[in-house]
């Protein structure tokens, strides 16, 4: 089965969404998730339902990525480049024969969940946001087994503060 990473952004209390919307309005955050998971342009993104509903149409599907949504739902309306896949491991089983380089899952909440206890989970991109936002969704906490390799300078944008995080198994 395939490797995968999860990315996300996350506030002091692993806050991450309100209203199925990000809590904050970062543009460096957006093109650090946009370079990290465009990489060499042969990489996939795995979300769940709501989080494929919360990006605005203009950019769906994501560019420059293979698309993948999970839902139990069956026949989404999704564009036919998009994959759909009820399970996150029924998703990797695909992605392994499409010959992807990466493998990212970008969200929500109960994937997230899912996928960082998953055993094929190895790398987890988070942007740590210095702050407490309403929130009403929220990232799991990360397993001790995971250790923070990499810490990236503060940033500041729209009185926000925060920095690029690399966690590894």
């Amino acid at each position: 089965m395939k490797n995968f990473s999860i990315i996300a952004a996350a506030d002091q209390k692993l806050g991450i969404g309100i209203n199925n919307r990000l809590p904050w309005n970062l543009k460096a955050d957006l093109k650090h998730f946009s370079t990290i998971t465009i990489g060499n342009k042969n990489n996939a993104v795995i979300m769940g339902l709501n989080t494929w509903k919360s990006l605005p149409e203009k950019f769906r599907p994501l560019k420059e990525r293979l698309n993948v949504v999970l839902s139990k739902e069956k026949l989404l309306d999704l564009p036919a480049e998009v994959l759909n896949f009820q399970s996150l491991d029924e998703a990797l089983n695909a992605l392994e024969r499409k010959n992807v380089d990466n493998v990212f899952i970008i969200g929500g909440a109960m994937l997230y969940a899912a996928a960082i206890t998953h055993p094929s989970c190895q790398t987890i991109y988070l942007t740590e946001i210095e702050g407490v936002f309403k929130c009403d969704t929220f990232f799991p906490a990360i397993p001790s087994e995971f250790k923070k390799i990499e810490t990236g300078e503060l940033n500041e944008e729209n009185g926000i503060k925060f920095r690029f995080c690399v966690y590894q198994k």
